[in-house]
């Protein structure tokens, strides 16, 4: 835990970029990094570089947003951890402190206007006020953020990000004939990932909303029962990985989790 708290140091990139490179040669444009290995430029803001997303795909602007708030959650319950079962003080402090830049510049240069949903996060940005406007469905993601911690249901600046992700002004939310919901560039347009759906349904209380997310799921397996990485939004025997195994674990615990909460949901 030493070595991450490091590491997040380390790429916040406030004296230098680094010890952290990559760069390979390939037909794939976001398996490899621009900017020699290091991305594109960043101003140093106290946000934490991340170099690529939960979906192996390279950032566009290496500060992820959905990323950094999850390091700001994590290291909060290490700074807990580290108190209260090793009584080590002085590491936790160090994990409380940096939780807490990090947070503060979340809300300084993470926060932007969106022409049309208006203040919500940023999916990235890179400190000098570029933004990307954007969700992925791997998590982190900006729809996950009440999932992971790192704010609540009803927080009225996730509301609006939410309402952002979930709209065709989202460029990787697709609607078909099979359903619709959020991919990313990972595989292509028109590829609706079973994890962003599963997400949205976790992270909602509208039962409206989670029986219609449940209604995609068990019509989009393409004759497999079980979950895919992707199906294509208006033939879902059309998907990518047969069996994923990251897919099929958040859909079980959607289900438990409606069985303790909402079981009427799963009659119906």
């Amino acid at each position: 835990m030493a070595r991450v708290l490091e590491t997040f140091r380390q790429q916040q990139r406030k004296e230098d970029q680094g010890p952290y490179r990559f760069q390979r040669v390939t037909g794939w444009q976001t398996d490899t990094v621009a900017g020699a290995g290091y991305g594109n430029p960043i101003r140093p803001v106290g946000l934490i570089v991340s170099i690529f997303r939960p979906s192996d795909d390279a950032t566009t602007f290496p500060f992820l947003v959905p990323s950094n708030h999850f390091a700001v959650v994590s290291l909060n319950q290490l700074a807990e951890m580290v108190q209260s079962i090793l009584g080590e003080a002085q590491f936790a402090q160090e994990c409380q402190t940096l939780a807490d830049e990090v947070r503060e510049a979340l809300a300084q240069h993470a926060v932007v206007t969106h022409p049309v949903h208006g203040e919500v996060w940023a999916y990235e940005v890179d400190g000098f006020g570029n933004r990307h406007h954007m969700d992925d469905a791997n998590v982190p993601s900006l729809l996950s953020l009440p999932y992971l911690g790192a704010c609540g249901l009803n927080d009225p600046l996730y509301r609006r990000t939410r309402a952002f992700v979930l709209s065709q002004d989202n460029p990787y939310y697709f609607y078909g004939r099979a359903g619709d919901g959020v991919g990313g560039p990972h595989v292509g347009l028109e590829m609706i990932w079973p994890l962003g759906v599963t997400m949205r349904a976790l992270t909602s209380n509208d039962e409206i909303e989670i029986a219609h997310c449940l209604r995609m799921l068990k019509g989009s397996h393409g004759g497999t029962g079980f979950m895919h990485e992707s199906f294509h939004q208006d033939d879902p025997t059309r998907f990518t990985r047969e069996w994923f195994a990251w897919a099929n674990t958040l859909f079980g615990e959607l289900i438990l989790k409606l069985h303790r909460e909402r079981p009427q949901l799963l009659r119906s």
